[in-house]
């Protein structure tokens, strides 16, 4: 549960984000496929390489995603119930791939934002990111 702060400081440190959220989440992606191959068994249909429109597209749709969950934070499973529907049930995506996006997002978001990302930034990120993972994969169940 994020509270009152954590959903601030989220809130805070999305808007550092701002434009380059699409450009983020690609680069989020590719470090994804290159740091955990076994991901990209589920784009066998896309060109991977460094920068591919493919890659741009879909990391566009990522960073729309949580441009949204962190504007609706206090409805995270009717914002993102749609999204855990798709990968539940048409995409069938191993859950454990959100936690490992998550993980590559906040490597990503660290190197490009090394002023503004400090413990508590990380620390909050990181809940709302999991909380996220958790309401992704509540249709597994």
């Amino acid at each position: 549960v994020l509270s009152a702060a954590n959903k601030s400081n989220v809130k805070a440190a999305w808007g550092k984000v701002g434009g380059n959220a699409p450009a983020y989440g690609a680069q989020a992606l590719q470090r994804m496929f290159l740091s955990f191959p076994t991901t990209k068994t589920y784009f066998p249909h896309f060109d991977l390489s460094h920068g591919s429109a493919q890659q741009k597209a879909h990391g566009q749709k990522v960073a729309n995603a949580l441009t949204k969950a962190q504007g609706h934070l206090n409805d995270l499973p009717g914002t993102l119930s749609n999204l855990s529907n798709l990968h539940a049930h048409k995409l069938r995506v191993n859950p454990v791939n959100f936690k490992l996006l998550s993980h590559s997002l906040l490597v990503t978001l660290a190197s490009h934002l090394p002023t503004n990302f400090t413990p508590a930034v990380h620390a909050n990120l990181n809940k709302f990111l999991a909380n996220d993972s958790t309401v992704l994969t509540s249709k597994y169940r």
